[in-house]
């Protein structure tokens, strides 16, 4: 979904000296770094080096564990296949294919129009209403949703073509719903938060809840610098809509806009957990779809079925290595010797989470975020815990600079997915982008120092 040449024109091809020359100095760093912190260094240096070899991910931290564990250890292969299973038995990995399934229900179903219609009614009348209720309608999806990228297709694939008949510039629309876009991630359910809840043994529930206030805030932040732009360029507004007109907009997205009920009050009330309130949500998003709204057919439900398996099996199958991975850092004590690293560098809560911060914004260059939260959660979490960081605060945390590494080259899906929507390359969007990636980069700071707006809501709700 990317535009041909797009990366060629952010990163120009090397002669093959200069790749010589490079690669001469990436060895000789990484021989250096396994000299010198020994095992750490050498599993971090194949994980390097297989990375920068074109290997995806997934498959990378799949051999660097084989690679460590038969050559330089006498762990049994049993126990590799062992891990291999047991690692993945957990419940919570279930809710994982249900929300991706009510994902792509509620993005072919109907949801985003709707949400559209009444984000529209609500604030189209103001500086730059189209763009306001792409934000909004953003904020709406993401809190049924839980994917960024579902976020940016769903609602993108809507707001963007009526945004460019209105008046408004391309990259202008697709700057506010490539940001907006990242909310699905972390507002209620998320897909992320799930697998750092694996990660890190966090509840699953105060994770959703405590995205609420971060995300409502992201929402106002980018709808104040949207309407900014827009009132100083002389953007269009639409008509001020009646009461009426909002009222028959509600009418027409609550049947969405109820799954947060049923997601939020479900596990508030012990009904459910977060695991049985994903597959809620899936058979929900399929009555809905199918018929209420019927912009989906039986005939079209195994499509759905079928995009929902290829995306969970791809998660899944990097969850599986990840675990590996994390069997291998476990065996070689590595997330307790960072930990203990960490504190001897006497960094203090605000140094370390600088630390976290600048660790995660560049592993977003190279990574996506399934991988990010796979690799770095079990290394950072120790360290925290023991500066008494709290876990859900450092998962809004992890959450909220993934929303940044979404946005931006040369890795950023939201970047892809908009450019095949607004058929603009990807060194365009990276330029329009920008006023918004730096209000992200504002919250971000928000979100690390004031943590009572991550817990205060799990807290009053008695989930922590």
């Amino acid at each position: 979904m990317s535009a041909p040449g797009a990366t060629a024109t952010l990163f120009p091809p090397m002669s093959k000296p200069q790749a010589g020359f490079m690669l001469a100095g990436i060895a000789l760093v990484l021989a250096g770094v396994c000299l010198y912190y020994g095992n750490v260094g050498i599993v971090f240096a194949l994980l390097v080096v297989l990375m920068l070899s074109g290997i995806p991910v997934s498959i990378a931290l799949g051999l660097t564990v084989l690679t460590f564990l038969f050559l330089l250890t006498k762990v049994p292969v049993e126990a590799v296949a062992l891990k291999l299973f047991t690692g993945i038995e957990k419940f919570e990995i279930m809710a994982i294919p249900f929300f991706i399934l009510a994902g792509n229900f509620l993005t072919h179903g109907g949801v985003a129009k709707r949400m559209i219609a009444f984000a529209t009614s609500l604030v189209g009348h103001w500086h730059g209403g189209l763009a306001l209720a792409g934000i909004v309608a953003c904020a709406m999806f993401a809190l049924v949703c839980g994917s960024s990228v579902a976020t940016v297709v769903a609602i993108g694939s809507i707001i963007l073509p009526a945004m460019v008949r209105q008046g408004y510039p391309a990259r202008f629309g697709a700057g506010v719903i490539i940001t907006a876009g990242s909310l699905g991630i972390l507002m209620l359910p998320s897909i992320p938060k799930v697998i750092y809840a694996i990660a890190t043994n966090t509840s699953i529930g105060a994770l959703f809840v405590a995205g609420l206030l971060p995300g409502s805030l992201l929402t106002v932040m980018l709808c104040t610098v949207t309407w900014y732009l827009a009132k100083k360029r002389g953007y269009p507004r639409l008509q001020k809509a009646t009461w009426g007109q909002r009222w028959a907009a509600f009418r027409e997205s609550v049947w969405g806009l109820m799954l947060v009920v049923i997601i939020i009050g479900g596990i508030y009330s012990g009904i459910f957990t977060a695991t049985e309130a994903a597959a809620m949500a899936a058979v929900y998003a399929f009555f809905i779809s199918v018929f209420i709204y019927k912009d989906i057919g039986f005939k079209d439900v195994p499509r759905v079925l079928l995009s929902s398996a290829n995306l969970s099996a791809m998660l899944l199958y990097i969850i599986t290595n990840a675990v590996l991975f994390s069997f291998l850092m476990s065996h070689e004590n590595i997330p307790q010797a960072m930990a203990d690293w960490i504190i001897g560098k006497d960094l203090g809560v605000v140094g370390f989470l600088l630390l976290v911060n600048v660790i995660l914004l560049l592993a977003g260059n190279v990574m996506e975020p399934s991988s990010i939260i796979l690799i770095f959660a079990p290394i950072l979490h120790p360290a925290a815990m023991r500066l008494g960081i709290d876990s859900v605060h450092l998962g809004i945390l992890i959450d909220a600079n993934m929303e940044v590494g979404l946005c931006h080259p040369p890795v950023g899906l939201n970047l892809y997915v908009a450019s095949g929507i607004s058929k603009l390359s990807i060194s365009e969007l990276t330029v329009a982008v920008m006023p918004w990636l730096a209000t992200m980069v504002i919250f971000l700071i928000i979100v690390t120092y004031w943590p009572s707006l991550s817990l205060w809501l799990p807290r009053v709700m008695g989930m922590m």
